[in-house]
């Protein structure tokens, strides 16, 4: 089988349509979500910028959500723990 046979087969397994009805569907949806873009204001460097501000604030609260798990953890340990260890010492078998 020649070079681009192969290559024209793999992009046929890897698109499951041909290249062209894929380019067609590709170049209708830009059209669509630019006319979307165009209505909102958004330009695709606004929507990479809140995109990078979204991950950058999540990364931030994430690690503020873990202290404050661990802190509530841990006053709940102080209380749990020799509760626990209390009722297994008094614990008749």
């Amino acid at each position: 089988m020649s070079r681009k046979k192969k290559l024209s087969n793999s992009f046929h397994v890897f698109l499951k349509e041909t290249f062209s009805r894929v380019g067609l569907k590709l170049l209708i949806l830009s059209f669509f979500i630019g006319i979307v873009m165009k209505f909102f204001g958004w330009t695709p460097h606004n929507l990479i910028q809140k995109i990078i501000d979204f991950l950058q604030s999540l990364w931030e609260r994430g690690f503020i959500t873990l202290t404050n798990f661990f802190h509530i953890t841990m006053m709940g340990a102080i209380i749990v723990v020799p509760i626990f260890l209390i009722s297994r010492i008094f614990h008749k078998k």
